[in-house]
Parts: C-alpha cells; structure tokens; sequence
C-alpha cells in the first residue's frame, strides 16, 4: 500500500508503515510531552525525533516548519497541525508556518485552484484564520511572497532530485506535484540556511499520507552543500471526516466542520455525524454505545483540552448513561463556543491577512 499525499481517503493500515517504510513508533513514555495530543496517543510515528527531544529537555535551539496549502477553506482536521505547531513553540521551537498558495496551484487540479488569483484569495482567508489562532505576523509567511534566497533555494533544490528518483517516491512524474514537492522541501529546509536560524535540529509534523514527502526531504538534505541537520518528522493521526472512511477535506463539504462555518451549518453537520450508539435507546441504554467508532467522541479526543472530561465522556457512553442526542448537543454546544470567539478574531485579522499575502 503506497501513500498519496494528495488523496482525500483515510488511512486505517498502520502497521505497514512500521514494517514497509522504516517509520518508528512514537514512545510517549520515552518522549513525554505534556501535551493532549501526545497523552491522547493521537502522535503514531516519527523519523529521527530523539534529537528534537534532546534538545527540548536542555532547553536548547530547535526548529519547526509546518504549513497548509490554501486550496479550500480551513477546518478542523487543518486545526491539528496549528495545535502541533503552537505545542513546538511552547516548548522553544523557532520556525515558520507557512501558506502554500504556489503549492496549492501547482498541485491541484484547474477544477478546484484554476488560477493562482484564487489560492491567494484561500491564502488570505487561511492567514486570517493563524492570526485568529494567535499567530504573529512574522512567524506566518507565503510563498509567492518569500524572498529571493528562497527561490535560490529551491532551484538547488531541485538539481538534487533525479527523473527515476521521484517517480520511485510518488510513482508519478506530474510536472505540477513536482514544482510543489520542490516548493516543500525549501520550506522544511531553509529555516537552517545561515540567513535564517541556521543550523539546528528541526521538526515537522505531518499525517502520515505525507510520509513521502518525509523521505525525500530527508534523503535530498543529504545532498545538499551545506551543513544541515537532516530534517525530523512526527506523525499524528488524521481526525474522521464526519462520514465514514475519508478524512475531513476541504474537497467534501459534508465530510468537515469548517472554521467559518455558521451555528445553523455546525449544528446540521454534527446531527448527521456518525455514532457508536445502538439501534434503539432501549439497546443502548442497556448495553452502551461503541465511542471507539463515534465521530462524535473523536471530536472531541482531538479538540477538548480536559483529559477527564474525555475519560468521563467515554464511560458514560460505554454504560449507556448518556445518550447520542445528548452528546451531539454538547459537542455542538462545544464547537459553536470556540467558533463564536474565533470568527470575531478572524473578521478583525482580515486586513493584516491581506498584506501579508498581496503586501
């Protein structure tokens, strides 16, 4: 099973990616990071994460890139990888994230970014939505605004990739997916140019469909001419989609709750969720709902900040003492709490959202 960093569907084999792609498995007892996100076990994997770890108990300098390509709006499956990225930094990471409005051209098809026009119109939107989540200006950047060292960047880049190498990890040669593979490696890589941190461990959280993107990075920094730390990876679960068998995406509206999206919008979504609950409420209230399978309960594992809370949750659904219509209108009540404060942020980030994209 290979994986597609483009694809839409949920990967349920993990395994294979221990035994097939050499990807370690995430020991929190090893790496304890007192993070939800980490206690929840929701960080599957890594690629050389020890030396991040190192320097994070010393307290030393480490680096961090993360981004999203702005080819839709954003959601709470994109929520992930902001609460990955605020988690580093609060343990000490320097870094960027950055806004892939080339990537998001290049990469996709005319039929959803026609013209770059519109991934910068997402880009703003996306921006808008960092700042909203406490971002400052100067850790966001986009790339059709990077500076020229950049750009020079990803021309070497690009001279260390061969034609059979890059179909040996993708197993295509689309020019498009190329440029933007291109465009990656300079973001996961440059912050260790002398003209930006400079040399240091760095780390990038990603799902694990983006592994290959893991393997040639690490592969090209090899081959660089320049003194750099081969590049560290974490892996963490991707949230459901609100269907079953698919990710949350940006591609199927039904499938996402949406950061922009209206109480009336959150709440027919969260209706039509998928649950562990039994077929009657007699059945359930005697034998108990399944939150293994609830997408409703998962909702909340990777978007409720109190342990307990969660703990409590998952008793009560397995005991039958609370019921799928109930739990839908906590989660409800949950996500429109967070949403109301959020848009205000959002609506009032508009304006330096738009100069940091169109200057």
């Amino acid at each position: 099973m290979a994986f597609d960093p483009w694809g839409a569907n949920k990967i349920t084999d993990y395994e294979h990616a221990f035994t097939e792609f050499g990807l370690s498995k995430f020991d929190n007892s090893k790496f304890p990071i007192d993070h939800y996100l980490f206690r929840r076990n929701l960080v599957i994997a890594h690629r050389d994460f020890a030396k991040v770890y190192d320097r994070i108990k010393s307290k030393k300098t480490f680096l961090q890139l993360t981004g999203i390509a702005s080819s839709g709006d954003l959601h709470f499956g994109h929520k992930v990888d902001i609460d990955f990225f605020k988690t580093f930094k609060g343990l000490g990471a320097k870094g960027y994230f950055c806004v892939c409005d080339l990537d998001a051209y290049t990469s996709r098809p005319d039929k959803k970014i026609p013209t770059l026009s519109v991934a910068k119109e997402y880009a703003v939107k996306n921006v808008a939505h960092l700042i909203a989540f406490g971002f400052t200006e100067k850790e966001i950047y986009v790339q059709s605004r990077k500076g020229n060292r950049y750009y020079a960047f990803v021309f070497e880049i690009s001279k260390k990739i061969t034609s059979n190498m890059f179909e040996a990890v993708y197993g295509h040669k689309d020019l498009g997916k190329v440029s933007a593979v291109l465009l990656q490696l300079a973001d996961i890589m440059h912050v260790q140019l002398p003209e930006y941190f400079g040399k240091n461990p760095s780390v990038t959280g990603i799902g694990l469909d983006q592994d290959p993107h893991a393997k040639i990075t690490r592969d090209v920094a090899k081959k660089l001419p320049y003194d750099i730390e081969t590049p560290s990876f974490v892996y963490f679960l991707h949230q459901s989609g609100l269907k079953e068998g698919s990710k949350m995406s940006s591609s199927e509206p039904a499938t996402a709750i949406f950061l922009g999206d209206a109480p009336d919008a959150v709440k027919k979504k969260i209706n039509r969720t998928f649950t562990g609950g039994r077929e009657s409420l007699e059945e359930q209230k005697e034998k108990g709902g399944n939150p293994d399978v609830c997408k409703v309960y998962e909702f909340f594992k990777f978007h409720h900040p109190d342990d307990q809370y969660l703990l409590n949750l998952s008793k009560k659904c397995r005991a039958g003492k609370i019921l799928c219509g109930e739990c839908k209108g906590n989660c409800f009540k949950f996500i429109n709490e967070f949403l109301s404060g959020h848009q205000k942020k959002y609506k009032d980030a508009l304006p330096a959202a738009k100069k940091i994209v169109y200057g």
